[in-house]
């Protein structure tokens, strides 16, 4: 049979707003990421996931909707969107769009006639009672209680998130018929697939019990992480939804749901329907050669029959790669991200080795930052433009535009115009691992076998019928050696000989690839 797309693709997150700017208000948008689809398709991904452009206040840059069928003035239109995907297709590749089905705009018109007390009161979340004291203990993501007194509904509603963000009532079969139908719309309109936000927040519990506190938090810690989410997230019912968002986009659209969940609760989303539940333990593993490889043996051995993993090292809430690692170990890092079994997604700009960039306070626009200061939360730093090149803006919006974040120092010297041409650069690195993948059945779709992972080396192999390639990355800047023999596939230091014999020696901050035999 043959493998959908997904299987031996590889998915690249845009954050439109940082991606490049086509109308010159300093925001990036859809006509700007149409006009670099062509760099995608250079850079040889196979799949674009968009974070939200749909219309929103913005009060958490789209995540908090109040149309989910139409895009933002401050992105485009819908003819805009229209023809991004044909440019996609024009050019080989898919779009997977952010689907955001646990909240809503405060500004929404099904939360205007529910406050008003009309025909949706119960499309959102609302308890009675008084004032002065919430329903439950129950916090919200981004600090400070999860539940709001609304004077003109007289009662509480409840807000995973931001006050801004009421979560709908999906328990209500009126409201997942309305969502499921934003799912068959964007279908209909040329949607490849769907990143699910938050999907383990869509369920509460229907009996409204305390969330537990958490023996391991202190003081000081993320005010969130002092109740463990028993009774509002990942609740059972939430695979009972998942069933139905396949059912509305049909076997043929790529499924991913954002799940922050042990590996043990993680993989039951794949039995209701989801194609890639979120595997996002490398973003927090210690960069250890044994911790890392546990795990990965772990995640593969806990994969139900059939199962397919996914790797994400990245993405718009996390630092970035190069500022986690730094910039040697960032190489390392994307050898392993595009050899691991299973689907990876690359977040914009970690091909370049873009690094968190401090945003000094005037500019800070992060809401989970300004209503928890002090602590670092916020997302800003991995959310800045795109460079391109070593113009105006570095490329990123035309002259005399404000981008909406501060560039990286040195952008242009990071910029993609910097790097395209050269064989040593991060840029040259990732296209070489994209193609090598692409022409590799074994690393697009082999199994895995774990061979070491000890002393700051990990090694595995990947194969399929008669290939074979073993992977050695040293996570350290100590020399290492590895037993293995082969052809010399690609090397991050550039400077190998054709083959290695018996045994291979890594420099410090090494990586490489053999067609073993």
């Amino acid at each position: 049979m043959t493998a959908p797309w997904w299987r031996g693709g590889v998915i690249y997150q845009v954050y439109p707003r940082s991606f490049r700017d086509g109308n010159g208000d300093g925001v990036g948008d859809l006509a700007g990421i149409r006009a670099r689809l062509p760099y995608l398709a250079w850079l040889g991904v196979d799949a674009v996931w968009l974070s939200p452009i749909y219309r929103s206040p913005m009060a958490d840059f789209g995540y908090d909707v109040s149309d989910h069928c139409d895009v933002d003035p401050l992105f485009g239109t819908l003819a805009d969107w229209d023809a991004l995907a044909d440019e996609a297709r024009r050019v080989g590749l898919r779009l997977i769009l952010d689907y955001v089905p646990n909240h809503t705009s405060s500004e929404h018109p099904w939360f205007a006639e529910s406050r008003a007390g009309g025909g949706k009161r119960d499309w959102y979340i609302w308890r009675d009672g008084s004032p002065e004291l919430p329903p439950t203990n129950w916090r919200s993501v981004f600090g400070g209680p999860a539940w709001t007194w609304d004077e003109e509904a007289g009662a509480w509603y409840y807000h995973a998130y931001l006050p801004q963000q009421p979560d709908l009532h999906w328990r209500n079969p009126a409201v997942q018929e309305a969502m499921l139908d934003v799912l068959r719309f964007w279908s209909a309109r040329g949607a490849d697939g769907f990143r699910i936000d938050a999907l383990r927040q869509t369920i509460k519990d229907d009996r409204w019990r305390d969330n537990p506190a958490d023996p391991a938090w202190r003081e000081g810690g993320n005010p969130y992480d002092a109740l463990i989410p028993e009774f509002t997230t990942d609740r059972p019912e939430v695979l009972d939804l998942v069933a139905r968002m396949r059912e509305a986009v049909g076997p043929e659209r790529v499924l991913i749901g954002e799940l922050y969940l042990p590996v043990e609760r993680l993989i039951r989303y794949y039995g209701a329907g989801l194609d890639l539940p979120s595997n996002f333990h490398l973003i927090s593993l210690p960069w250890e050669a044994e911790a890392i490889g546990a795990f990965a043996a772990a995640y593969e051995t806990a994969l139900p029959a059939g199962a397919w993993p996914n790797w994400v090292l990245g993405n718009h809430d996390r630092p970035r790669l190069a500022s986690r690692l730094g910039p040697a170990q960032a190489r390392v890092a994307a050898v392993l991200l595009l050899t691991l079994r299973g689907t990876p997604t690359l977040y914009y700009g970690d091909e370049l080795g873009l690094p968190d960039v401090e945003v000094p306070p005037h500019r800070v626009q992060d809401p989970w930052e300004r209503r928890v200061p002090g602590q670092g939360l916020g997302r800003d730093p991995v959310r800045t433009p795109m460079p391109w090149d070593d113009g105006p803006n570095a490329g990123f919006a035309p002259p005399g535009a404000e981008p909406w974040l501060p560039l990286a120092d040195g952008a242009a010297a990071l910029s993609v115009a910097a790097q395209r041409d050269d064989p040593a650069s991060l840029l040259s690195l990732y296209r070489r691992l994209l193609s090598l993948r692409r022409a590799d059945p074994a690393l697009a779709l082999g199994s895995w076998e774990l061979l070491r992972a000890e002393d700051g080396v990990l090694a595995y192999a990947r194969a399929l019928g008669e290939r074979r390639v073993v992977v050695a990355l040293n996570l350290t800047p100590e020399p290492a050696a590895v037993t293995a023999g082969g052809e010399v596939l690609l090397g991050t230091h550039g400077d190998r000989a054709a083959r290695a014999a018996g045994e291979l020696r890594l420099a410090g901050d090494e990586a490489v690839l053999l067609a073993a035999g």
